[in-house]
Parts: structure tokens; sequence; C-alpha cells
């Protein structure tokens, strides 16, 4: 990393030394320079892999169903706090490429035991969701296909092992995996939308809010995890191969793309499905039938293996990553911290995601556990990190950038509305935290 720079703008005046960019902990030790191998095309891919997920599926329909077609408000409402989310976190990967991501910025301006905290939040929150991805994208599947529950344990099993597997070899396969993964579902969610575009009619708008305006939030609310993922490539950051200049290119062009698949995909929903649209979770086979009729949900199984595969790979990559610079910093035992090094393989970090990825989802299925519990205890943890990142790049963006400490403030403030949403569920990230800061007062770590 280039060292310290005076703030941009400022220059330092004439026998005063420059101002450092922040006076907190020290950066903990990153390595040599990234060496990654990731390029601009495959960091986007990733990006839009971890934030385009499953919701697509069904959440087109759960919230016409909530809020009529007054639900497309809160889809652009969540498009546009997207914007500083993403823009902060490019900052801050842009400027420190580093495999611990967020929990190296909380380090930096916040100390040793916040970013513990945060980095706990994650690597044990984000595998608690991994199993409800593969019984989203199960979920669908069945419908397409039949076969009943045990269909659907099988097929979130197979998925489950796939997106591992896949991360078994390195970020470098899983990068050109989700390339193909994330063109592929591009394009056939523009297909969808294409054929269903002739159907739809602006009266299907009227009445817009049939269940009142208040309807809106808890439209909202199922959309937040839709929208979780922009700190994942924080993780991959030092895989890049020009981490400087591609990070904020990828985050644009996955923004971009992002904000129009979902405007599009829930705009084309209301108007061409009306009413039928929150009849069933399924809206996007219902889409795809009204142009190719039966080989409709052909399509719609093959979209919700692409989804929930692309979606997973991201999150495992990322989580498996994190753990492994945790590791190295002291955060987690020592013994996981092989493969922090850009192009290295966490291959032990991803051992340990993936045993409690398994044992979430053999506990949900012996006690026939549904997918929200998993869903929102996860949001409530990403929410908390996204919560202490936004507050810590507040703090070291300030010295160089006012448009990114504004975005970083931003959107601090809109996370705190988004945990609220969570409730009860926020005792999770609770827990993490009580456990984490019991692990800083080990002798061995440092205060």
């Amino acid at each position: 990393m280039a060292p310290a720079t005076p703030p941009r703008n400022r220059p330092a005046q004439p026998g005063r030394p420059p101002r450092p960019p922040h006076p907190a902990a020290p950066a903990p030790a990153g390595g040599p320079a990234p060496t990654g191998r990731l390029n601009l095309a495959q960091g986007t891919a990733l990006y839009v892999g971890a934030v385009l997920g499953t919701g697509v599926l069904a959440l087109p329909g759960l919230t016409a169903r909530a809020a009529g077609p007054a639900s497309l408000l809160a889809w652009a409402a969540l498009v546009l706090m997207s914007v500083p989310l993403a823009a902060t976190f490019a900052a801050l990967a842009a400027r420190q490429p580093d495999p611990g991501g967020v929990s190296t910025y909380v380090r930096r301006a916040f100390g040793n035991r916040a970013a513990t905290v945060v980095g706990w939040w994650f690597y044990l929150g984000a595998p608690v969701g991994i199993p409800a991805l593969a019984l989203f994208g199960a979920s669908y599947l069945e419908r397409s296909t039949g076969g009943g529950p045990a269909a659907t344990t099988g097929y979130a099993a197979a998925l489950l092992l796939a997106g591992f597997l896949a991360n078994a070899f390195g970020v470098r396969v899983s990068g050109r995996v989700q390339l193909l993964l994330s063109g592929a579902l591009a394009l056939l969610l523009v297909l969808g939308i294409a054929v269903a575009l002739p159907h739809a009619d602006p009266a299907r708008l009227h009445p817009f809010a049939p269940h009142g305006w208040s309807a809106i939030g808890p439209a909202a609310a199922l959309l937040v995890w839709s929208f979780t993922g922009w700190e994942t490539v924080t993780h991959l950051s030092a895989e890049f191969a020009h981490p400087r200049r591609d990070i904020k290119r990828a985050t644009a062009a996955a923004l971009l793309t992002i904000g129009v698949l979902y405007l599009a995909l829930a705009a084309v929903t209301v108007l061409s499905l009306g009413a039928a649209a929150g009849t069933s979770a399924t809206s996007l086979a219902a889409l795809l039938e009204l142009g190719f009729g039966p080989l409709g949900a052909v399509l719609a199984g093959v979209i919700a293996i692409l989804t929930t595969l692309g979606t997973m790979n991201a999150y495992i990559a990322g989580t498996a990553k994190l753990g492994a610079a945790l590791a190295r910093d002291g955060a987690l035992p020592r013994a996981l911290g092989t493969g922090a090094e850009p192009g290295g393989v966490p291959r032990r970090s991803l051992a340990v995601v993936a045993a409690i990825a398994a044992a979430v989802f053999l506990a949900a299925t012996l006690t026939g556990t549904p997918v929200q519990p998993l869903v929102l205890s996860t949001t409530a943890c990403l929410g908390a990190v996204y919560a202490l990142g936004s507050a810590a790049g507040a703090r070291i963006l300030r010295p160089y950038t006012r448009w990114g400490t504004a975005a970083a403030v931003v959107s601090l403030l809109l996370i705190c509305v988004l945990l609220a949403l969570t409730g009860a569920y926020l005792l999770w990230p609770v827990l993490l935290t009580a456990a984490a800061l019991l692990w800083c007062r080990r002798p061995s770590q440092i205060p």
C-alpha cells in the first residue's frame, strides 16, 4: 500500500507536517502488495452475484403481495440506498485492499477489539444464511420439477456441495465460474423481462396502494435480504490485479447492472401479472410462462440454479478469505490463517465455513425450521457489519475525500433504519459481540 499522503486539495503548510490518515490503531500487516488475478469482468461478476441474489426468484411477487404496485417505491428506495453504501466500501477497498475487508477498516479506525467483533459478525453470521440461499433455490427448483420435500432437501445439499467445491480451488477458479454464472443469469433475466413486456398494461398500476401507504414499510423489510452483499468484495479486494483502478469500476458496473435488473423485473412483474403477482412466490416462473408456455417453468429452474450458485459462490469466497485474515491478525485461532495472502486458498477457513453451514442446514432440515429465521439472523449480522463499517469509513476517508466521507455518513444513517427492521434478531450479533470480547480478553490478544 502506498504511504499516506496529505489530504486532497489541502496541501501541507510550510514547516508543518502533513496530517496523518488517522491517529487510531495502525493498520495490520497486510503482507506484500496485491498480486491477485481477478480482472474487472470477474470482479464485477462476483459483485453482481453477491447482491443480485435469490431475491429475484420470489421477492417481486412477495413485495407485490405486501404493498401492490406501491412496492415499486420500496424497490427504488433500496436501489438508491445501495449507492452510498457501495461507494463507501469501494473507496475503502480501493485505498487499502486486504482480505480482512471491513474488519481491517474497523481496526484502523477503532482498534483491535472492534475489528474482532465486526469480523466475528460476518464470519459466524454469513454461514447461517448460506443454507437459506440453497433452500431458496432448491424450493424454486422443486416447484419447477416436482418431487416434494425430499427433492428440495436433495437439491439444497447438491447446491451447497457445488458452492464449496468451486471455492476449494481458489478465487481464480471461482471468479471464472462467477463470470459464467452472472453472465448467464443476467441474460436469462433480460430474456424474461423482454418476453413479458408485451403483456404489460399500465392499468394494472391502479389502485397503486391497495393496502395503504404504510404497507411500503413491510415490503422494504422483505427487500433487505436482496440488497445485502455490498461488503463481500472488500474481502476479495487483494485478489484484484489492479485494485485501486478496478474496484471502483466494478462497483459502478455492478450498481448499474443490479439497479436496472431489479427495477425492471419488479416493474414488469406488476405491469404484466397485476394482482396475480402476489399469489405465488414463483412470480418469475409466471413471467417466463407468459412468453414460453410450459418451457417457462424449465427456464425458471435454470435461473434458480444460476442465482443460488452465484450468490453462494461470492459469499463462500469472501467469508473463507475473511476467516484466514482474522486468524492472521489474531482474531481467530492462528491455524486458520493459511491462505490469507493474495492468491492463497484458505482451505482451513473454508472447512470451518462449510462445517457451520452444514450444521445449520442439517438442523433446519431435521427440525423443519423455515428459512425466515436464518435470513433475518444473517441480515441482522450483516446490517451490524455495515453500520460499523460505515462509521469506520467516515473516519478513515475524512482526510482524503469529502464525497467518500459523505457517502459513509449517509450509509450509517440508512443502515440504522434497516437494522431496526430486524427486531429481535439483533440478539444474534449481540451474542457474537459478547463472544468476541471474551476472545479479546485472552492473554495472547493485543488490547
